[in-house]
């Protein structure tokens, strides 16, 4: 028998189709008929990727009798959170507000106003170390429903009033604040307190990529190098080591490539395995910072690896690509990706000396019995004791790879999210683009150009608007702040690399529909649903970096870089303000606003306006293989008033480049060497 998600299309609703708990899906059926009945809302949160949410299922919501308590008592309501972010950040905060901690699957109850009044994760079928059984926590809820309703009407009056002045947290008076290379420094400090230094990171177990925090990192050290008193050897340090320990760990599929959630361990061994695709997209953006930092071809490889992991494995026929991989496969986390010694020996034979000896496989196994391929030892140190040369380990280590992913493929495979997202997918597409940057791989802009035509066709509404989630041929909900944020900046990335204007002016055009759409006009950030959502207790303004960066963060950057190219000076000044207003807290806990402290050093250090005007495709591609982190590059073949940095300049027989700032701009240069000169480059061809 089936519940009321059996229409849905997201995969991890329709995972709990046919559960014996009466769900619905969040929507005006289910939110009137708590009304009508004057019952409490369950609603639980998880996502199809979520290993105790698959766990939970199983323990509790296929059971007949913990599922009439919940039929009785209770309106239950599914939600994928990745369809609904807006309300799983909503009850999400009421969740930690009340038990100083949460995640998924996320169990919140509802007063029938939708107001939160208790909540929390994942509970066990019977009580355990303190915590208490499902089914307990069921009838204490409906007890106190019945028997103590006032007060749990006001207890849910000042959990909301609480999420509402919370939604102001951090933010101060802008004044006039200055940027200063001060506060750059601050705010490296701050990381390096919070770095390990051994295994790369910030912070302890579990330990998250935190990609934003290196970039900055990375960004730091390429601008301040040339600065005695800076710590940039320190950053530039400490970014790489981290990059280089999750290649090497269990965090990234030495097999197949592409890099699970997070680590559960201080040494990025045990993955949590699912491999979501946003953190993908990340990791290979940054990862090619790197090589464009150090010019070291295992950061290069691993980009390489990675979008063919994205390619074989999340690509939509249409374009797109989907969410996320499983944890689990036949209801075993990680059972998909780990392998015995004597499989590795079945499997490779002669060959599979090398693949143990530099993979960490062992007959006992570094986790649960099995092994996690990782790397402890450099190849120079595996070869060497092989008795065989480097480019003869190299061969070894590539075809074991290779047969032994052939071998992987026919073991049941991990369960797929196919629903497609729009900022997720946007993410991807800066990623493709910025691969093309470092790599000159054709390939890789032809994808970024294709998928992002997917995007505007599969995703975007008659009226200019978007929508946020795509399945089998069809969009839904209202995009939120993220997406608007992630495809702008794709469409600015875009355009970096292929001059094509068309992508510059849909930047611009969707910029001014989210300032319509989602700007609060008393502090100039930007809430995460647009004006029209009216199925949300309150309209959440995200500040801090999560899982991705902040979509204000983000926006910010966005609105700093169209000013510069429109001549738009109210969005600077409302990007400037939205960074001022956030400046004690982004210095105080950088590892938490990551994103934001990209955007303070372009406030901090200045745009520099790069043109090119005339013969440009070899300066423009040698250009773009520079790590430019405060620069905003414009080519065309001749000027164009329609754009202030290309408006009255010259071109070039055959070529002129033109180095400004605010529009004034030093005597144009006829070779890139020139320019790099022009705008101080260091020993390793960095600003």
């Amino acid at each position: 028998m089936s519940n009321h998600l059996i229409s849905e299309t997201s995969p991890y609703l329709l995972q709990h189709a046919h559960n014996p708990v009466n769900w619905y899906p969040w929507g005006e059926e289910a939110l009137q008929k708590a009304i009508v009945e004057d019952k409490p809302i369950l609603v639980s949160i998880g996502y199809a990727a979520c290993h105790w949410c698959h766990v939970m299922e199983r323990e509790s919501f296929e059971d007949a009798e913990t599922a009439a308590l919940m039929n009785t008592h209770f309106i239950n309501i599914k939600i994928d959170r990745e369809e609904r972010p807006d309300l799983d950040h909503i009850y999400m905060d009421a969740v930690q507000t009340m038990t100083g901690s949460g995640g998924w699957p996320l169990n919140v109850f509802l007063t029938p106003g939708k107001k939160p009044f208790y909540g929390g994760t994942y509970y066990p079928p019977q009580a355990y170390a303190n915590r208490p059984s499902w089914k307990e926590v069921l009838a204490a809820v409906a007890d106190a429903f019945a028997q103590k309703r006032p007060d749990i009407e006001q207890q849910a009056e000042n959990l909301t009033r609480h999420l509402v002045e919370a939604n102001t947290f951090g933010i101060q008076d802008a004044g006039t604040m200055a940027f200063t290379t001060d506060d750059a420094d601050t705010a490296c400090s701050n990381i390096l307190k919070q770095s390990d230094t051994t295994w790369g990171g910030f912070g302890r177990a579990p330990k998250f990529p935190q990609t934003q925090t290196i970039r900055y990192l990375l960004y730091y050290a390429a601008v301040e190098a040339t600065r005695p008193e800076s710590l940039a050897a320190g950053a530039q340090t400490q970014a790489l080591l981290s990059l280089d320990k999750m290649m090497e760990g269990g965090i990234y599929d030495q097999v197949g490539g592409g890099f699970a959630r997070y680590a559960t361990d201080t040494e990025w061994l045990i993955p949590h395995f699912e491999k979501m695709l946003y953190d993908n997209a990340l990791l290979v953006t940054t990862l090619c910072e790197a090589y464009q930092v150090t010019g070291a071809a295992r950061y290069k490889s691993c980009v390489e690896q990675t979008l063919a992991f994205i390619e074989r494995e999340l690509q939509h026929p249409a374009g797109g690509f989907y969410a996320a991989l499983d944890a689990d496969s036949e209801g075993v986390e990680g059972k998909f990706y780990v392998w015995s010694k004597r499989e590795i020996e079945e499997v490779l034979g002669d060959e599979a000396a090398s693949f143990v000896a530099y993979y960490d496989i062992t007959e006992k196994g570094n986790w649960e019995g099995k092994n996690i391929p990782r790397i402890l030892q450099p190849k120079e140190t595996v070869a060497t004791r092989l008795g065989i040369t480097m480019p003869e380990l190299d061969t070894l280590l590539e075809n074991g790879r290779s047969r032994l992913l052939k071998e992987r493929s026919k073991r049941v495979r991990p369960g797929l999210d196919d629903k497609v997202i729009l900022g997720w997918n946007a993410l991807m597409n800066t990623a493709y683009s910025k691969a093309f940057e470092v790599t000159g791989n054709e390939a890789y802009k032809a994808k970024a150009i294709t998928g992002m035509q997917f995007l505007l066709d599969a995703f975007e509404g008659g009226d200019g608007r978007f929508l946020h989630v795509w399945k089998e041929g069809t969009a839904k909900y209202p995009a939120f702040l993220d997406d608007y944020a992630f495809l702008i900046e794709a469409l600015l990335q875009l355009y970096r690399i292929t001059t094509d204007l068309n992508w510059l002016l849909k930047a611009n055009t969707v910029c001014e529909n989210v300032q319509t759409d989602f700007a609060e006009e008393d502090t100039g950030y930007f809430y995460y649903t647009p004006r029209n959502q009216e199925d949300v207790i309150l309209r959440k303004r995200e500040v801090y970096d999560g899982a991705t960066p902040s979509g204000n963060a983000v926006m910010a950057r966005n609105l700093l870089t169209l000013a510069v190219l429109f001549n738009k000076p109210a969005w600077r000044l409302q990007g400037e303000r939205m960074i001022a207003q956030l400046s004690n807290a982004i210095l105080k806990y950088p590892t938490s606003f990551g994103a934001w402290m990209l955007d303070f050093y372009l406030v901090q250090k200045g745009f520099k306006e790069i043109v090119l005007l005339g013969e440009h495709k070899d300066a423009h591609r040698k250009l773009l293989s520079q790590l430019l982190p405060n620069s905003i590059v414009m080519a065309a073949t001749e000027a164009d008033d329609r754009f202030p940095m290309l408006t009255g300049k010259e071109a070039g027989n055959p070529l002129l480049i033109y180095l400004c700032e605010n529009y004034a701009c030093q005597r144009p240069v006829q070779t890139l060497d020139e320019l790099l000169s022009l705008i101080n480059v260091n020993d390793h061809g960095l600003i």
